[in-house]
């Protein structure tokens, strides 16, 4: 039995990634006739997404931007955020957080424009952007729609190794 527990953590470690910093940005979706705001994290080398990596909300401003930055905290731990340089509401967070902040070199920029481009492609195709007529919709719909989306997006990857 210790053996096998032994197994499993090592295991873990070594599924474990390292993450170096959070490349962060948000962009606006249209949900039926209202628009909402997607936040996404991505890492410079990782092509992967993770369901927890992107964030909806019906405003943007510190205090989403904070509440995003920390449950990337609590999944990956503390490292530093890296964003372009329109919104205070990014380096505002990080000092609440007690995070570094920077703005994005041109190879970030690139990485993050293109997978938010990725992103708005995929779901402007979802049967033109997320129909609801609900509302004050809570976004469950879309939310439960990005999760499938990510997972698809990772098998895909996984199947293209």
């Amino acid at each position: 039995m210790e053996l096998d527990s032994k197994i499993q953590a090592s295991k873990a470690k070594s599924t474990r990634r390292r993450v170096l910093e959070y490349i962060v940005d948000e962009t606006m979706l249209k949900v039926g006739s209202e628009f909402v705001w997607l936040w996404v994290a991505t890492e410079p080398d990782r092509k992967q997404a993770n369901s927890r990596t992107v964030y909806l909300s019906k405003e943007r401003n510190m205090f989403v931007a904070e509440r995003f930055i920390s449950g990337l905290v609590k999944i990956h731990g503390i490292h530093p955020v890296s964003t372009d340089d329109g919104g205070t509401w990014y380096p505002q967070a990080c000092r609440f957080l007690n995070l570094d902040h920077h703005i994005h070199s041109s190879l970030e920029k690139s990485l993050i424009e293109r997978k938010m481009q990725y992103i708005k492609d995929r779901t402007e195709s979802f049967d033109d952007y997320f129909p609801c007529r609900i509302k004050n919709c809570k976004l469950k719909h879309v939310r439960n729609w990005l999760r499938l989306f990510v997972d698809y997006h990772n098998n895909e990857i996984k199947h293209i190794k």
